[in-house]
């Protein structure tokens, strides 16, 4: 399959994100927020965030628009852009992990996207939608791009949808610090390093969300 690079629209983008917004607000009872990091301007990060649901692809448009305000693009698994293709007028480029020759080429795609200025990208390292609950197994790719480009910001997004209080869902993001790299540790090392930082905010968010919301704004 051919490599579906991004093919930015700001003009889709400015429209788009009114209608994703109201999208989730009809949607989910509430949309809860908890920011750690806001990136200053300059800056260029790497966004991971655990995979659970279809919604998990709109939620960078979400905090990219009114939060971060970044360049941002995405890695989406190919099958999916095809299915969507307005996802590369919003920034989202192909990846096919089954190819590990066409995976490292969307990966120095990635790479060659920080040349833009305040630039970010987002990344679902698991590599596909999997259980809520299960422990977090990531593909390589997110330490191959955090050693290939090591002045990034490597932040970690906890996302949580549940049903505890209403018949609507509810869902709850934790917007995380920077996660450190360790000086000496191999790819596999930091690999294990970042996912343990997402599985702790994980954890709090599965333990608190949906009966105590301190520390949360409603986003939406």
């Amino acid at each position: 399959m051919d490599f579906i690079p991004a093919n930015e629209s700001f003009l889709f983008i400015k429209l788009f994100r009114y209608y994703v917004w109201l999208l989730f607000k009809r949607r989910f009872s509430a949309v809860w927020l908890k920011q750690d990091y806001q990136p200053d301007e300059g800056l260029k990060t790497i966004y991971y965030l655990n995979h659970h649901s279809w919604w998990d692809g709109l939620i960078p448009l979400l905090l990219n628009e009114f939060r971060f305000h970044q360049q941002a693009r995405a890695l989406m698994e190919d099958q999916q852009m095809l299915e969507h293709p307005f996802f590369s007028k919003i920034g989202a480029f192909s990846v096919n992990l089954s190819n590990t020759q066409s995976a490292i080429r969307s990966l120095r795609y990635a790479v060659k996207s920080f040349e833009r200025p305040n630039a970010s990208l987002f990344i679902y390292p698991e590599g596909t939608i999997t259980p809520a609950g299960t422990t977090l197994q990531f593909e390589k790719g997110l330490a191959w791009l955090a050693q290939e480009f090591s002045e990034a910001e490597i932040v970690p997004i906890a996302i949580y949808i549940h049903t505890i209080r209403s018949d609507k869902p509810e869902l709850h993001l934790h917007v995380g610090n920077p996660v450190s790299m360790e000086a000496g540790h191999s790819r596999d090392e930091q690999l294990h390093l970042f996912e343990q930082h997402l599985e702790k905010m994980l954890v709090g968010l599965r333990k608190y969300a949906g009966f105590d919301n301190t520390g949360f704004d409603k986003f939406i």
